[in-house]
């Protein structure tokens, strides 16, 4: 299938470039662009794309906003994937809380940017490593513990215990290596926290299991 994307960035030098970096991928297709958040909410409404890529900072509605509004629809399945020039760990808070699917800084590689926008589309998420533990910070720092919510009750044991090595940020495979099952099967049991629990991505399960006491800070 072909990755449909929307780029959305004030700068049309930074628009040029992420195009021919993506268009170069026989499954992407840039299916629109925008300049402020107003243009990229009506090219997601038109075009429906799997992913988005968003600037933070733009003139008029700002990528925040634009990344909420789109996000709020609950006929959209277009994932937001945050770009920006500022490593600020506000910025990432806020566009996590809002259900951003990831954040990658404008600085990294080509193949990182290619390789994140595979990876947002498939319902994944993603975030620059040097902001994942900061951000997790910034979660148990704002958030107090709060009672044990029932949907847990739903969770099997082990998806309780794929639940918390999501959350201390092990990857499929390394979460396989220590529970001695294949990266398939922790993908299903991923995916069936993540449906049990009304958690878009593997991000929000993060924030949901500091949240509520799952793991220790």
């Amino acid at each position: 299938m072909t990755v449909r994307v929307v780029l959305a960035d004030d700068q049309a030098l930074v628009r040029r470039g992420f195009r021919l970096i993506l268009e170069a991928e026989p499954d992407i297709e840039v299916v629109a662009e925008a300049e402020d958040g107003e243009q990229a909410i009506d090219a997601v409404r038109r075009h429906r794309p799997a992913v988005v890529l968003m600037d933070i900072q733009m003139p008029g509605l700002d990528g925040l906003e634009a990344t909420r509004r789109i996000l709020a629809d609950p006929d959209s399945h277009t994932r937001v994937l945050i770009l920006t020039t500022f490593e600020r760990d506000d910025y990432v808070f806020q566009a996590l809380q809002l259900g951003a699917s990831g954040f990658l800084l404008k600085t990294a590689p080509p193949e990182d940017l290619i390789t994140a926008v595979r990876v947002v589309a498939r319902g994944e998420a993603l975030l620059s490593p040097s902001v994942t533990r900061r951000v997790i910070q910034e979660v148990t720092r704002h958030h107090r513990r709060v009672p044990r919510p029932p949907d847990l009750d739903r969770l099997t044991q082990r998806e309780l215990e794929v639940l918390r090595l999501v959350a201390e940020g092990l990857t499929n495979a390394e979460i396989a290596a220590q529970l001695y099952v294949s990266e398939a099967t922790v993908k299903t049991h991923t995916s069936n926290v993540l449906s049990k629990l009304g958690l878009r991505d593997r991000v929000q399960a993060v924030i949901f299991a500091y949240k509520h006491g799952l793991v220790d800070r």
